[in-house]
C-alpha cells in the first residue's frame, strides 16, 4: 500500500523536470512560424524588394503599366511621381507606386 501512495506523489519540484514539458508545447508553434515565414514573408519580402529596385530604375522614355491598367510611357520622373505620357498631347501624373511593371521592347502598344 505504501508502494500505491509514492506511485501517486507529485514529481520533485526540481527545475529541469518541468523545462522539456514547456518547450515540447512550443515546439509545434515554432514550426507553423517557421514554415509560415517561408512560403509567406520571405518570398513577399524578395517580390517588394524587386518592386522597389524596378520603381528606382524607371527611367524617361520606359513603356510601363500601372495599377488601373494603363500602358503609357514616362516623359518624366521626380522623387515619388512621374509623369506619363498616354497618348499625343495626353500627359498625366502619377506616384511611383503605382506603376507596377516595365514592358519590354517585344510588347505591343
Amino acid at each position: 500500500m505504501l508502494s500505491i501512495a509514492w506511485a501517486m506523489g507529485q514529481p520533485p519540484q526540481g527545475g529541469q523536470a518541468g523545462a522539456p514539458d514547456i518547450f515540447m508545447s512550443f515546439l509545434p508553434l515554432m514550426v507553423i512560424f517557421i514554415i509560415f515565414y517561408f512560403l509567406m514573408i520571405r518570398p513577399q519580402q524578395t517580390k517588394a524588394k524587386a518592386h522597389r529596385e524596378m520603381l528606382a530604375a524607371i527611367k524617361k522614355g520606359d513603356k510601363v503599366i500601372t495599377t488601373g491598367g494603363i500602358y503609357a510611357v514616362v516623359e518624366s520622373v521626380d522623387e515619388s511621381t512621374v509623369t506619363l505620357k498616354i497618348s499625343e498631347n495626353v500627359k498625366v501624373k502619377f506616384g511611383k507606386s503605382f506603376i507596377t511593371t516595365i514592358r519590354g521592347s517585344h510588347d505591343g502598344e
